[in-house]
């Protein structure tokens, strides 16, 4: 048997066995922050530019919504999935309305796309433009803060011991606001202990609010993106790794996820008594890359997206008049050359789900 099916296999019968295990250990709400890789409708509801962005257009959502939500992909995020694995509505936006409404009884999605782990002075102060639409993680705490006021009538803690907290993946827009205004690497490897710190402030505002199991993802291997070969190409053949990627940007990726790691670490000394969990996304989609289940042609090409090697312009984005999709999405790995498309992110959370919920604390209510 070959790795990949081994570890396919490995993955699925781990999974098969969680079932029976995560559904006596009820999760009644899920709380999710982050940017695009879990917006599921922020940005086109914040404001004239984001009802403007290519988030609110066909194609995307085509392949299971059948129209635009918001969501950058053609269909599913992880979120969504795992929102069903624990038998819960799809998270609403949170500015999709009133949130003391009964759309919210089971959670609200503060993600919005775009955003920052960092407050927008921080870039400000080193010259960076980020969108009037960003929304970093400060202000979606302010959102939570807000929302548990509006439905929390008891005790913080009562209302959030069977709730399941997402603080990110969010960081990389840090990253790549330098990245593409042409900052220097070693510029932007000083962010990283920033960025990490206000993830971690953020984990340590939601404990101190009463949750009990907090996720917190790191970043994906970068350097495996169209938008990241069409934007930094290398010709150097020795700049990309046995599958293609570029390892500078995937080592960058990985220093990232390393400080991350031990600022969870610290939390967990901290808070003995909290599930604090590292979400592995840059494995998850290690394990996606080196599937059997996509086409090894296209994989590092985008499905919705024109020119060049990669089928990527960053001049023409997907959802761009006269920019054209791939007939079968789920051969691709890249949606539209920066998100993932929804068979990638199913099999994503297949890995991510198992590895999350096998590490909850389970509160009876």
């Amino acid at each position: 048997m070959s790795t990949t099916k081994a570890l396919s296999l490995f993955v699925f019968l781990l999974f098969v066995s969680l079932v029976h295990a995560s559904d006596q250990c009820p999760i009644n709400s899920i709380y999710q922050f982050g940017d695009s890789i879990a917006d599921t409708g922020n940005l086109i509801r914040n404001g004239p530019v984001g009802a403007r962005s290519h988030a609110a257009n066909y194609p995307y959502g085509q392949t299971y919504f059948h129209r635009a939500t918001g969501r950058l992909s053609n269909g599913q995020l992880m979120i969504d999935y795992l929102a069903r694995r624990l038998h819960l509505p799809l998270l609403n936006p949170y500015l999709n309305g009133n949130t003391t409404s009964s759309s919210f009884k089971n959670g609200v999605n503060f993600a919005v796309s775009g955003s920052t782990a960092l407050n927008s002075s921080f870039f400000a102060a080193r010259g960076l433009h980020v969108p009037a639409t960003n929304t970093p993680l400060s202000t979606q705490l302010a959102w939570f803060k807000s929302h548990l006021r509006s439905t929390c009538h008891g005790s913080s803690s009562d209302c959030l011991k069977q709730s399941l907290f997402m603080v990110g993946e969010i960081g990389g827009n840090d990253y790549n606001y330098g990245f593409f205004q042409g900052k220097p690497m070693e510029e932007i490897r000083s962010y990283i202990p920033h960025v990490v710190g206000a993830i971690t402030a953020a984990a340590r505002e939601v404990i101190r609010a009463g949750a009990v199991n907090v996720v917190v993802p790191g970043n994906f291997p970068v350097g495996c993106f169209p938008i990241y070969f069409t934007s930094f190409p290398v010709k150097d053949p020795k700049a990309y790794d046995d599958k293609g990627c570029l390892k500078h940007l995937n080592e960058f990726a990985m220093d990232h996820n390393n400080q991350l790691q031990e600022a969870i670490a610290s939390l967990r000394k901290e808070f003995p008594g909290v599930a604090i969990v590292y979400g592995d996304y840059y494995n998850a989609f290690q394990y996606i890359l080196r599937s059997e289940r996509f086409d090894k042609s296209v994989t590092l090409k985008s499905c919705c997206g024109i020119g060049g090697a990669y089928n990527y312009d960053g001049k023409r984005p997907c959802g761009g008049a006269g920019v054209p999709v791939c007939q079968n999405p789920n051969k691709f790995i890249s949606w539209d050359g920066v998100h993932l498309a929804q068979k990638a992110y199913r099999f994503m959370s297949n890995f991510l789900n198992y590895q999350i919920l096998s590490q909850i604390k389970c509160i009876r209510p």
